[in-house]
């Protein structure tokens, strides 16, 4: 029996359906519909690079993911877990970004980007470093690992950079004790604003502070005299006032 002809462009309607949204969508509907094409290594390694450049930081750490899941023993699966850790960084995770970069260190310790890997670990703390009034804990780490690149792979290019930065570190380290100093210091607290100059002359001699805290540590020996003689003044009162009533 011959089906009738509504039948048949009933059939033809939906493959013109099916055909106009294949051509509007392109590749993403034939993937939903039939299975993503399974890319090489070097396709994939390609496409996370262009999406990279591009600022879609997103999009290519998935794809580094990927090398990283699919093709662990090829020849992109190192670069990838580095571009991995790049896109973190870029994205501001700073966190997860040290942590893959350690993970690269540990796992690729002679590998010829290890000079800029520990490099990127520092600039994930020197990144969060906060203004003078804040805590410096990430100040004092981030000059750690500039400090540890400039020591072990001194020819570098990384390790001058480095070194600018781990100046940029002592500065910041210093304006922080001349902040805390000086707050102790307005408080009337002199004994503890001297210790914090005393301390900034001799660890960061070099940045710019230390003849003003020299000079602020010599304000700090006068008041703390002058207080001395206060209460020598106000004791030698009071006992003198005691023994009168004794007399």
């Amino acid at each position: 029996m011959i089906p009738p002809l509504r039948h048949y462009r009933s059939i033809l309607r939906c493959l013109a359906i099916i055909c106009m949204l294949l051509l509007l969508n392109g590749c993403s509907l034939w993937h939903s519909l039939f299975g993503e094409e399974d890319l090489t290594p070097a396709e994939l390694m390609s496409e996370g690079i262009e999406e990279f450049n591009s600022g879609n930081f997103e999009s290519a750490a998935e794809i580094f993911q990927k090398i990283k899941d699919r093709y662990p023993y090829s020849k992109y699966a190192t670069t990838a877990e580095l571009k991995m850790a790049d896109a973190l960084y870029e994205k501001d995770q700073f966190d997860e970004a040290y942590d893959a970069y350690t993970e690269f260190e540990k796992m690729h310790p002679k590998n010829p980007n290890i000079p800029y890997v520990i490099f990127q670990k520092g600039m994930c703390n020197f990144s969060r470093v906060g203004t003078i009034d804040r805590d410096q804990s990430f100040t004092r780490k981030s000059r750690e690992d500039f400090e540890r690149l400039i020591k072990r792979y001194r020819g570098s290019a990384y390790a001058e950079r480095a070194r600018r930065k781990v100046r940029e570190c002592y500065i910041k380290l210093a304006q922080h004790e001349v902040y805390v100093g000086d707050f102790y210091f307005k408080m009337g607290k002199y004994g503890p604003a001297m210790n914090r100059y005393l301390y900034l002359i001799e660890h960061y001699p070099d940045v710019g502070q230390y003849y003003s805290a020299l000079e602020k540590i010599k304000v700090c020996k006068d008041r703390l005299a002058e207080q001395k003689e206060e209460e020598k003044s106000w004791w030698g009162r009071l006992t003198h006032s005691v023994k009168t009533i004794f007399d």
